[in-house]
């Protein structure tokens, strides 16, 4: 706790002041992580399907090889993604979330706050298309 002085009533008091705390930013690993999942399942989908095919066995085969662990085992890549958006809402959606009483700073909590969760969104839809790609779109190409 830092002592700082404070005016109340034309008097000058003393105030325990808590430190300031830099925000913590869940954005960036929530769209990196459901980023992989793009990158292993919708993306190479949407290629093929584009007659692009030869640029996904050369990103897979010869540029980028460690990409071929994420489609191999998509549900390893979606199990721990999902995990990491359930942290990250409950993170940016908890109970008691608090700014501090500085206006200026409680302006720069607020507008971190608005930023993590455009982020937060953009990687659920992120998330849901690679799902939807790597789950649902093979089960129904199987019922014909």
């Amino acid at each position: 706790m830092e002592r700082c002085r404070a005016h109340l009533f034309n008097k000058e008091i003393a105030v325990d002041q808590a430190p300031i705390r830099k925000p913590r930013t869940w954005g960036w690993l929530v769209l990196f992580a459901s980023t992989t999942t793009l990158l292993c399942c919708a993306l190479p989908i949407l290629l093929v399907s584009l007659g692009m095919g030869a640029v996904v066995a050369s990103l897979y085969g010869e540029y980028l090889p460690w990409l071929r662990w994420f489609g191999l085992n998509e549900s390893i890549t979606f199990g721990a993604t999902a995990i990491i958006l359930v942290v990250a809402g409950w993170a940016l959606y908890r109970p008691g979330r608090t700014c501090p009483a500085d206006p200026e700073l409680a302006e720069s909590c607020n507008a971190a706050h608005r930023w993590n969760l455009r982020f937060f969104w953009v990687s659920i839809i992120i998330w849901c298309v690679g799902a939807f790609s790597a789950f649902v779109l093979p089960w129904l190409s199987s019922l014909d």
